[in-house]
């Protein structure tokens, strides 16, 4: 007789009906508690100014932009329009900046430009979208033959936090429904989510405790294969004592980076290294550094628009968990994109001698100071584009620039709408408490 938590889940899963989508309007198919809070507000007309009118898109409205060229290579659609890329150079600061755009607004006639595309950077939260990755791939050989299956999993299996998911400064939202209360805090040791869950708190808020988690899933699914779908914590935490630590690392490192080179993603354009919190390297470690460039995030993005990474179906779940639905913050806030969607990440890492300058602050490092943004973006009026800006610009924080950009990158690529816009003007950018805790 099969034992274990997940026993009930199988049986769900296999006798599961159609599955629909999200983003806001999804919490029955997902789960995820803080879009039924945000779906209430909607039906309840109650007014929400946390997030702008683009983050308001249905199920149905959300689509890949690439499908029609689902069979051309990355090299051949990212070939630089000469006219596009003057015009984004001369925007872009001198320094320490590179970054990859792709217009795609017709996508039989893609314009692509690029500067210090190959210039690596440490990658910071932007990493967390290859554990996405790795867990999709995961669970597409898991369950070859039916995405929803894979779906219902994701929101039927419950997973707890232990020391994986500890030690992160990093809040989540926690809604109870029945008590239509939200709380921020830490994740601790005892929290239990559903993959979904754990995976928006990931993607949403940036949490590295659930990067850790899901981090941890996807190398149980690759370990145990089937048998992960029974799978307890108590065997599973076994596993990690009983292996070899060398082993483990190879495990780890092989999950979430394999994928990157089934994708033609070079290690030199995109690797991992290894977990997000200190507590997950108690019996896995790292090997090597992380590292990103804008080349390598452009061919990820590129082939989530065509449908080719993992498969379609993953494609358009992938693209959905990056649709922002929370607070817009750096290169996002621009005022130029409050009608968009957007689909978003951004990553920060920051080192400060405090010798050289006492008052060396937050996401201004002056040893290193790594800010990176990934977005795609689509207006209602047709205008598609992806944009993957990193830079390291010592002693500032660089998040009113990435804000700045992305309102002079929209003009560029949106020049032929006829439409009276506000000048845009570089400013000191505000970071709010709870963009230190969440970014």
């Amino acid at each position: 007789m099969i034992k274990g938590k997940h026993l009930l889940i199988a049986v769900l899963v296999f006798a599961s009906f159609g599955f629909i989508k999200y983003p806001i309007d999804g919490y029955e198919s997902t789960g995820i508690a803080r879009l039924y809070q945000l779906r209430k507000f909607q039906l309840d007309s109650v007014r929400y100014t946390r997030i702008p009118a683009g983050a308001y898109k249905k199920l149905a409205d959300i689509k890949l932009n690439l499908t029609k060229r689902k069979k051309d290579s990355v090299n051949d659609l990212l070939i630089s329009d000469k006219d596009f890329e003057r015009k984004l150079k001369r925007i872009i600061p001198s320094g320490a900046y590179s970054m990859t755009a792709l217009d795609m607004s017709n996508p039989d006639n893609l314009k692509y430009a690029e500067h210090r595309e190959n210039v690596g950077y440490q990658p910071g939260s932007v990493g967390k979208i290859a554990v996405l990755l790795a867990v999709f791939d995961q669970l597409q050989k898991l369950c070859p033959d039916s995405f929803n299956d894979r779906a219902n999993y994701l929101k039927n299996i419950k997973v707890t936090a232990r020391y994986w998911g500890t030690g992160d400064h990093h809040t989540i939202p926690i809604y109870d429904i029945e008590k239509d209360k939200l709380t921020k805090r830490r994740v601790i040791a005892s929290d239990e989510f559903s993959l979904y869950e754990w995976l928006d708190h990931m993607v949403s808020v940036s949490n590295n405790g659930a990067a850790s988690v899901m981090y941890r899933e996807a190398m149980l699914m690759a370990a145990f294969g089937q048998d992960y779908f029974f799978l307890d914590a108590e065997k599973a935490e076994n596993y990690f004592k009983e292996t070899p630590r060398d082993s483990l690392t190879n495990l780890a490192h092989s999950v979430v980076n394999q994928p990157l080179r089934k994708l033609g993603i070079t290690e030199n354009e995109w690797k991992l290294g290894g977990m997000f919190t200190r507590p997950a390297g108690k019996y896995v470690g790292r090997k090597g550094g992380s590292i990103g460039t804008p080349k390598g995030l452009m061919k990820f993005l590129l082939q989530l628009e065509q449908g080719n990474v993992v498969d379609e179906a993953s494609s358009l779940e992938m693209k959905r968990l990056l649709y922002l639905t929370d607070r817009r913050i750096r290169y996002a806030k621009s005022p130029r994109l409050d009608s968009a969607a957007v689909y978003f990440k951004s990553g920060s890492y920051y080192k400060c001698d405090r010798e050289k300058n006492p008052d060396c602050k937050s996401y201004a490092g002056n040893v290193f100071n790594y800010m990176n943004s990934v977005i795609i973006v689509e207006h209602p009026n047709g205008i598609k584009y992806i944009v993957c800006l990193m830079s390291n610009v010592l002693n500032k924080n660089s998040a009113g620039a990435h804000m700045y950009l992305a309102s002079k990158i929209d003009d560029i690529i949106d020049e032929a709408n006829p439409t009276v816009k506000p000048i845009i003007k570089e400013e000191e950018y505000k970071t709010d408490s709870e963009e230190e805790e969440n970014n």
